[in-house]
């Protein structure tokens, strides 16, 4: 990768083909401090059905951050986060097993001729709607097991399921309605006009998805997870690896976390001198866990703010959300309740540290329990902490939260200032949170 000019303010409409890693072209070069406007397509259905797509997402380019070298981290500061789609479709899905190999999100074949990440076309709408540009078949590697489509109303920040017809109008201008970027190279889900549930209204509120650093080795966007990962392992393709020691040069950048929206603050290991930031996998919202394994991809803008933090010893993403999506038990101490502990300290004869501020350290895994140990070992390293310490904090002060089944959590937790300051991260969480 080449570095470019250095901008204050940088704009990205320029994305991958599904990969993440070194190799990959620059988009442009930040100052440190200054600001990234991404513009991108929607995540995981598209790309999904869209057979060339070598990994799950279509995500921007890597971003360089000027003075950024390995061993430090980037703090990734989200200002505003806009939807720029109408509507959108998502469900559960269902594998077509003879339109791919070993992975349906990565190693795409068509099942009549055998072309490797056949390019497509588009011939009407359905399921059916996907075909080999060389032979005709069908090379989509995923249907809907059950699906719907998303109609929104940006304003009032609610969305309404679709009816049949209603499903199949917007189907037939899917790309204008679901605003795919000109530079993009997937196929609006929109074309598949699922209609289940219709009539349901839900709640809107946008995240990113899938935003962090670049990692060390080529890897599919959608498995730079330790989840989504777990696929690579023994896999007959291009990006597959051997053993799941492999996947420590991960750096989860797939978090499917809801609370990596507007006003919180991302901080992301450098792993890769320039750091590499990139964005994409926006939704328009989601419940935790993301319990379909899909939920409504959507074009949108990220406008973010960026700062390099010198010799940070992280491992992994640590999420500094708003102070209103903490847990109750880990947010910062009201003035009242710092007064409190200091005269019940002074009750029973011991010095009360009430200058703590929070951190979530994300964690990802196999299942859960795995997701859970890897932010244990995460917050251990990153505060000097014994696993023991690091549990008893997160039980009496903190949690743990679950962002993706089968393996992606936020673990929480109110650090004391003077671990906060031997880490590296006090002065970006106090000013994060105002303290």
């Amino acid at each position: 990768m080449s570095q470019q000019g250095v901008q204050e303010e940088l704009y990205v409409d320029q994305y991958t083909l599904g990969l993440v890693g070194p190799d990959q072209e620059w988009a442009g070069t930040v100052a440190d401090g200054g600001t990234v406007t991404t513009y991108t397509p929607p995540g995981c259905w598209g790309p999904m059905v869209t057979p060339s797509f070598r990994g799950g997402h279509e995500v921007t380019r890597p971003i360089r951050v000027e003075g950024a070298a390995v061993g430090d981290a980037v703090a990734i500061h989200i200002r505003d986060v806009e939807v720029t789609s109408m509507a959108t479709s998502t469900g559960s899905m269902a594998e077509r097993d003879e339109a791919f190999g070993d992975d349906p999100f990565v190693d795409h074949r068509c099942p009549e001729c055998g072309a490797t990440w056949p390019d497509s076309v588009v011939e009407g709408t359905g399921e059916d709607a996907i075909r080999c540009a060389e032979c005709g078949a069908n090379a989509s590697s995923f249907g809907f097991e059950y699906g719907y489509t998303v109609a929104f109303d940006h304003e009032n920040a609610v969305g309404i399921t679709l009816d049949e017809d209603g499903a199949h109008e917007l189907a037939t201008d899917a790309e204008r309605v679901m605003d795919i970027p000109e530079n993009a190279r997937q196929h609006p889900i929109l074309l598949y006009e699922p209609d289940g549930m219709p009539g349901t209204l839900g709640r809107l509120r946008p995240f990113v998805g899938n935003i962090g650093t670049t990692p060390p080795v080529t890897m599919p966007d959608s498995h730079n997870a330790g989840d989504f990962g777990q696929n690579l392992v023994g896999a007959d393709h291009d990006y597959g690896v051997e053993t799941e020691a492999d996947l420590d040069l991960r750096t989860d950048g797939h978090m499917d976390v809801p609370e990596v929206r507007a006003g919180a603050t991302l901080i992301c290991p450098v792993v890769v001198d320039g750091g590499g930031i990139y964005v994409g996998d926006l939704h328009a919202n989601q419940g935790d866990g993301e319990l379909s394994l899909h939920t409504t991809d959507v074009s949108g803008t990220v406008t973010m703010d960026v700062e390099v933090i010198e010799d940070v010893d992280l491992d992994g993403p640590v999420l500094l959300p708003n102070e209103e999506d903490l847990p109750f038990i880990s947010a910062p101490y009201s003035d009242d309740e710092a007064a409190a502990g200091e005269a019940l300290g002074a009750e029973h004869g011991v010095d009360v540290d009430t200058d703590a501020a929070p951190i979530q350290v994300i964690g990802s895994g196999a299942t859960v329990n795995d997701a859970t140990q890897n932010a244990f070992d995460r917050a251990g390293t990153l505060l000097d902490m014994s696993e023991g310490e690091v549990r008893a904090r997160c039980t009496f002060t903190g949690g743990v939260q679950i962002g993706r089944l089968p393996g992606v959590v936020q673990l929480d937790m109110l650090v004391p200032a003077d671990v906060l300051e031997a880490s590296g991260l006090d002065d970006v969480t106090r000013d994060h949170y105002g303290l």
